[in-house]
């Protein structure tokens, strides 16, 4: 079973009429991995919190209007103005079958590591989520990479430092092991650099001819 679970109910509302499901606190949904795509509705609170809950990683046992069906969020619309869930789209799997799910990438133990503790570095991530493939009773809710061996400030954390669960691997076979997920700098000594370069005093260009003036036979023309 998974630790996640939503009702929905079926919807006959859909296109630009699905916006009255959502004046009602419904959110409209569609459930793939079937026959043909099924489409549904569900209440928004209970949505929403299972949705920041599983992500795009995590399976949902979903009540189908009585049918039983372990799915994964495939995407989720949200309004760019008022950041309100519009409409999910859910992928249909079994329990026995391999998938694959987006999954977010966690530093820890970065406070412990003497890069933070002795030299005050920090620290910028540039690879938040990746792509891996297991079971669902197998897929992670997150990837840790463990920074506390951090010390000089050209240390970094790469794929390679990824330490997959049993039975999880990444979705892309051909994934760059030494790929940098995060690295170093020293705030002091970009906050130097920054204060040296604004008070450099700027170059005065000399005016071109044009508009230095004329010379004295032109301008007596």
């Amino acid at each position: 079973m998974a630790e996640y679970k939503l009702t929905l109910e079926k919807r006959e509302l859909v296109g630009k009429k699905a916006k009255l499901l959502r004046a009602k606190g419904l959110i409209p949904s569609v459930v793939y991995g079937g026959k043909e795509p099924v489409m549904m509705a569900s209440q928004y609170v209970a949505t929403e919190k299972v949705l920041n809950g599983a992500g795009y990683h995590s399976p949902i046992d979903l009540d189908m209007a009585g049918k039983k069906q372990m799915a994964i969020v495939k995407h989720v619309d949200v309004d760019p103005i008022s950041r309100m869930i519009v409409n999910v789209e859910f992928q249909a799997i079994s329990a026995k079958e391999v998938v694959e799910a987006t999954t977010p990438v966690v530093i820890v133990n970065f406070e412990e590591s003497e890069a933070s503790k002795i030299y005050h570095f920090a620290m910028t991530q540039s690879i938040e989520e990746l792509e891996v493939k297991a079971k669902p009773a197998d897929l992670p809710k997150e990837l840790e990479i463990d920074a506390s061996g951090l010390k000089d400030v050209d240390d970094k954390l790469t794929i390679a430092d990824i330490k997959l669960p049993n039975g999880v691997e990444f979705a892309d076979k051909e994934l760059d092991s030494e790929q940098v997920v995060a690295s170093l700098y020293d705030p002091a000594a970009e906050a130097e650099k920054r204060e040296a370069e604004s008070q450099v005093e700027p170059v005065e260009e000399e005016a071109p001819a044009s508009e230095a003036g004329a010379p004295a036979e032109e301008a007596k023309e």
